[in-house]
């Protein structure tokens, strides 16, 4: 799977480069700064040939790092094991911090190469590393313990839907032991073959009830197993917690826009090309990153006991805190910023945003990495790289999530005819990026306060159950 991915990311870039380089499979080159009319939309074989690698590039990015990160994750084996679960939790943290890498060098090196050299040397470069990287994937195929593909993970999830609505009517067992596969159900760790009953989303339960009186064999669209509906149980339970990073995910839209309208020389003879801008955040989780893991986790452990330091739940509920001075520091720095450039013509120096990306970078290192290890340890029946894709899904519903906010935004805030709004002018010292900020902020608030009340009933549903174990969440 992994090496389909890289190979269809690596073809995207390929054809990205020719496109870049061949005069002939590009629209003519213009300005639209001087004159917008006169360029034209690449139309016909050329859209083709531009579309195809964008979504070449789309589905190699979309699969590439849940996979890379479940496949890793499988490599350790008895993760219930406290050595192994400790190794697991400090991969989750080297994994990210691999990524964080690779980001700084896209938006800095990369972007250096192209500006310098041209598009097409960038895309190619691109490619070149998507090679080898695919590379030494194939190198080590040979020592790596593979999960073997099982059946469609969404066949027995369309199962327990359809034999739960079939049977609503029925009245469910009080005794967990008398639904189906209940007596089998004796295990409490989450990757086992079986998963533990729960007292949680009780109307599922109607679809692993069997029906009184009859010896005649149900159809698995109409009698399920409680492994199968605590799976499903599982899948709604984690769509609170996925929805409370997308308003985090889109502040993370928002977090250089200051930057843009910031002085990013930083001597004589160089400056933060301003599309290198969004490098910042990864310049801090490259050093925060090392620390949490080599000096925060083993204090942390010594306190409370827990191989991660801190449960994931928690991680990513320090996080999701944080996210709100992140926006708070940004509103202030921005009122200063604007009065700066409007009243004394003074532009300040792109180092005045420091202290709001630190803050964003540990909220991110929090949250983004908790995201990830909550999810893995809550998966079972191959379900891990479905998961770890669910947990990237959230960027894009949040980038999403912020264009609509802008309009609803633009749109509340016109008072007249003449005035577009907080954000609607495009310059950022006419609008109020300011209060924008502090709106972001609220909804930061609000959103951290959604995710305790939703942490702590999918924590309180295990406990109601005497379970030990709520993912490697100990209660």
């Amino acid at each position: 799977m992994e090496k389909g991915n890289k190979e269809s990311k690596k073809w995207g870039f390929i054809l990205l480069s020719v496109q870049a380089h061949l005069s002939q499979l590009k629209p003519p080159k213009c300005n639209p700064l001087i004159n917008q009319s006169s360029c034209e939309e690449a139309k016909g074989f050329k859209a083709i040939i531009f579309f195809t690698a964008l979504y070449l590039v789309a589905l190699g990015s979309g699969c590439v790092k849940p996979n890379m990160i479940a496949h890793g994750a499988d490599q350790f084996s008895h993760q219930s094991h406290p050595k192994q679960s400790k190794r697991l939790s400090s991969y989750f943290n080297a994994a990210y911090f691999a990524f964080s890498i690779g980001e700084l060098i896209a938006l800095s090196l990369l972007v250096w190469i192209q500006t310098h050299s041209g598009m097409d040397v960038g895309f190619g470069v691109s490619a070149a590393a998507m090679t080898m990287g695919l590379i030494s994937l194939v190198s080590g195929t040979t020592y790596f313990r593979n999960k073997r593909p099982r059946r469609s993970i969404f066949t027995p999830i369309a199962q327990v839907v359809v034999a739960a609505i079939l049977k609503r009517k029925l009245a469910s067992p009080s005794d967990p032991k008398m639904l189906n596969g209940g007596h089998r159900v004796t295990s409490d760790v989450v990757h086992s073959s079986t998963l533990p009953y729960t007292p949680r989303l009780r109307f599922l339960d109607k679809a692993c009830t069997k029906i009184q009186d009859t010896n005649t064999k149900e159809s698995p669209w109409r009698l399920c197993t409680v492994t199968q509906v605590e799976q499903v149980k599982t899948l709604i339970s984690l769509v609170p917690v996925l929805a409370s990073t997308i308003v985090f995910d889109t502040i993370l839209a928002f977090s250089v826009q200051q930057g843009s309208s910031m002085n990013t020389r930083l001597s004589n003879s160089f400056h933060i090309p301003p599309a290198s801008l969004q490098a910042i955040p990864y310049i801090m989780l490259i050093f925060l990153v090392p620390l949490y893991d080599s000096l925060f986790v083993p204090f942390a452990r010594k306190l409370t006991g827990h191989s991660s330091g801190i449960p994931p739940l928690t991680r990513i509920g320090v996080g999701l805190f944080l996210s709100t001075f992140s926006m708070v520091s940004a509103a202030f720095l921005e009122k200063k910023r604007r009065y700066s450039s409007v009243i004394d013509g003074r532009i300040l120096s792109i180092f005045w945003i420091t202290p709001q990306f630190l803050i964003f970078g540990i909220s991110e290192m929090f949250t983004a990495v908790g995201l990830i290890e909550f999810f893995y340890k809550q998966t079972t029946m191959g379900m891990e790289s479905f998961l770890m894709s669910l947990t990237y899904c959230s960027y894009s519903f949040g980038f999403y999530f912020s264009s609509v906010l802008v309009s609803i935004v633009n749109k509340i805030t016109s008072t007249s005819a003449d005035s577009k709004g907080w954000l609607g002018e495009n310059d950022l010292n006419k609008d109020r990026l300011d209060l924008f900020y502090w709106l972001l902020a609220v909804l930061s608030l609000l959103n951290f306060i959604s995710y305790l009340f939703w942490s702590r009933w999918n924590v309180k549903s295990l406990r109601n159950n005497n379970s030990n174990v709520v993912g490697d969440e100990k209660i």
